[in-house]
């Protein structure tokens, strides 16, 4: 007879069905208890006591292996062959929000309520690649962002392997992900750096080179690159650049010796250096540059790396040859510079004068006595003190001098002069000596004073110019009124040729004749009172009821063009100390232009000019004017006198309404409405002033 692990097994599920990992324990058990005789199964009864340790121990591994999955500081997850979960790790759970049953949701599998945490970017990728990985049996690796409880996406490196059976079946799935969303953020932090750090050694206007050894290629930044492309024919053939090439193909051949000796001898000694040479430039030419070669080492102070930055210095150089040549020259210079310069000791002794200035005041140069005594008596009489004032003060606090003064010409004949000084400093900050400069301003002084009295006749052209404004403003009022005197003549004609002739309403017409000739005027007086700032007499006046009187007097005119008035007044609104005549012309005006602003325009509907008066705080109130018309693209310009956009407007009209409006001690305003036409808008102060 022998042993058979099976009906161990068997007969262990038949006393204690319950857990996998129990069973697993009782697979390994040995013992005589089950045996067989040929054909014939003989079950012997187990005692149960004597698996109970065995049971126990397994029990307490079971719950050490569950806290430890639950420890794992990753996410540990298990499917089925068919990709379902079946089980995540406590760390999962937390993460996600969801254990395993959470994911039962109507109309979709777990694996695809799995797939809703992945972020939107990666689920694609995520289902085909793990969808894949289901049926061949591959493992599966991806990185993707997970979605966390609070909504936050992180990173995460997920992997998962199939176990399977003796006969190679898949059982189930384990798979592992770990936050790695650290990682990759500091890997792009990396990537951006890298990036950036290429970028700035790109954009350096420098060439920058490095090197491991004499011998070794050579790594050269973006300029480098591009002036060896202009300079070397095939240098894009060259795979790895070397040094050598640089100087068989770029030194001034004079030149490369030399540097190669002291490349030769900075990589030997582990030293830094500085070199000069000419390099061939893409023009055929050689300039002047200058390499500077320092090492990167490491923590244990090897060279690991040569690093080369090359300047070009060709101007300098030439700058400085170029220095040595004027140095020769600066006397020259000085002595024909058209100005007169000079130059003081700390103390304030002249110590140098140009030809020019000695020309001028028509001393030697040479006699230094000389010279210090015709300086103590050039100025003018009315200059002296105040230059040997501000002199003197910049002379111990060595703040710069700048004035104007007049100078005796040889001749006698003063000259003003615009004369300046800076000190010059030692190391130190010790004032070393001063140099000055000054130049003949002489021609300017008269062009200012020229210039003044042109400016006076300017002034005086302008007094005109605003007695001609004036006078347009005039035109511009007056015309309203006697356009209304021309339309009413012609309608009393008509009435009175009219078979039979219709005499009332001709009577009617004549005293509108009579009215509007009056309100001319008075629009005459009232806009010259305004213009020279006369007091003007005020009353109080219910503006409502002044709204209302202008509607009826242009309602006729409205009508035709057939467009029709709407207001929206505040009742019981207080009187407003105004004066009538100017405040109706105010209204006349804007009520005018709203109708030719809606005159020719295509608007939806009916055409309708809203005015409304209202309640503008406790002390003012607002009266607003809005048309359906084009509005304006600059609503501040039409206020500027003779800017209109009509074809034979004079562009006076806001301009005299914001005056009023203001000298009533109230604001006018314009803007555009949000769908079409503009809003004009202006306030009246409820205690107006009666002063001018």
């Amino acid at each position: 007879m022998r042993c058979d692990r099976r009906m161990a097994e068997l007969n262990y599920r038949m006393i204690s069905p319950s857990q996998t990992s129990i069973e697993s324990g009782i697979r390994s058990l040995e013992g005589p208890e089950v045996c067989f005789a040929g054909q014939e199964q003989l079950i012997m009864p187990i005692e149960i006591e004597v698996h109970k340790p065995v049971e126990e121990t397994l029990r307490d591994r079971e719950h050490e292996l569950s806290q430890l999955i639950n420890m794992v500081p990753s996410h540990l997850w298990r499917l089925t062959p068919e990709g379902e979960p079946t089980f995540f790790n406590k760390r999962m759970v937390d993460f996600l929000g969801l254990d395993v049953p959470d994911m039962d949701k109507p109309g979709i599998s777990r694996l695809e309520a799995v797939i809703e945490t992945v972020h939107p970017h990666e689920a694609a990728e995520f289902r085909d690649t793990l969808n894949r990985c289901l049926v061949t049996g591959e493992h599966f690796t991806m990185r993707y962002r997970l979605r966390r409880a609070d909504g936050v996406y992180r990173w995460m490196s997920s992997r998962a392997e199939p176990m399977r059976d003796p006969g190679g079946h898949i059982v189930q799935w384990y798979g592992l992900c770990h936050d790695i969303d650290d990682q990759m953020h500091a890997e792009e932090a990396l990537r951006q750096s890298e990036r950036q750090l290429q970028q700035m050694i790109d954009a350096v206007p420098v060439r920058i080179w490095s090197v491991t050894s004499m011998d070794g290629p050579v790594y050269f930044n973006k300029r480098y690159q591009d002036h060896f492309r202009a300079v070397i024919p095939d240098f894009e053939a060259i795979e790895e650049p070397r040094i050598e090439t640089l100087l068989q193909e770029l030194i001034c051949p004079e030149d490369a010796p030399e540097v190669q000796r002291t490349l030769l001898n900075c990589f030997e000694s582990g030293r830094g250096t500085v070199m000069r040479f000419r390099w061939l430039e893409k023009d055929g030419a050689y300039r002047w540059a200058e390499c500077r070669v320092e090492p990167r080492r490491d923590q244990d102070g090897t060279i690991v790396q040569w690093y080369g930055v090359s300047l070009d210095i060709d101007d300098e150089v030439r700058a400085q040859e170029a220095l040595r040549n004027r140095e020769r020259e600066l006397s020259l210079l000085v002595d024909m510079v058209p100005s007169n310069l000079w130059r003081l000791t700390p103390d304030g002794e002249t110590t140098l004068a140009n030809k020019h200035m000695a020309d001028f005041l028509g001393v030697d140069l040479e006699d230094k006595r000389q010279l210090a005594v015709v300086f103590d008596a050039i100025f003018h009489p009315d200059d002296v003190d105040a230059v040997s004032d501000v002199l003197g003060r910049c002379l111990k606090t060595g703040e710069l001098f700048s004035m104007k003064y007049r100078l005796r010409r040889h001749d006698g004949v003063y000259r003003w002069m615009s004369g300046r000084a800076e000190p010059l400093r030692a190391p130190d900050g010790r004032i070393a000596q001063w140099f000055g400069l000054c130049h003949d301003i002489d021609d300017q002084v008269h062009a200012e004073e020229a210039l003044r009295r042109a400016s006076e006749q300017l002034a005086r052209a302008t007094q005109a110019a605003s007695l001609a404004e004036l006078s347009a403003s005039i035109a511009h009022e007056v015309n309203q009124p006697l356009a209304a005197i021309v339309a009413n003549s012609h309608a009393c004609h008509r009435w009175l040729s009219a078979e039979p002739p219709n005499v009332e309403r001709a009577k009617i017409t004549a005293e509108r004749i009579t009215r509007d000739a009056n309100s001319a005027a008075d629009v005459v007086s009232r806009i010259r009172a305004l213009f020279r700032q006369a007091p003007r007499a005020r009353s109080s006046e219910n503006i409502n009821h002044l709204i209302g009187e202008v509607c009826q007097l242009m309602a006729d005119g409205i009508a035709a063009k057939g467009i029709r008035i709407e207001t929206n007044l505040e009742p019981d609104l207080p009187s407003v100390a105004l004066d009538r005549v100017q405040v109706q012309q105010v209204f006349v005006n804007l009520v005018r232009n709203g109708v030719e602003a809606m005159d020719g325009a295509i608007v939806d509907g009916a055409r309708a000019l809203q005015i409304s008066s209202l309640r503008d705080g406790n002390d003012a109130i607002r009266i607003e004017v809005r048309d359906a018309g084009t509005g304006f693209e600059d609503t501040e310009s039409v206020f500027q006198p003779f800017f209109t956009t009509k074809q034979h407007g004079m562009g006076m009209g806001l301009a005299i309404c914001r005056s009023i409006i203001e000298s009533h001690g109230g604001r006018l305003w314009m803007a555009n409405n949000e769908t079409r036409g503009a809003t004009v808008a202006f306030t009246l102060p409820l205690e107006a002033s009666e002063a001018p």
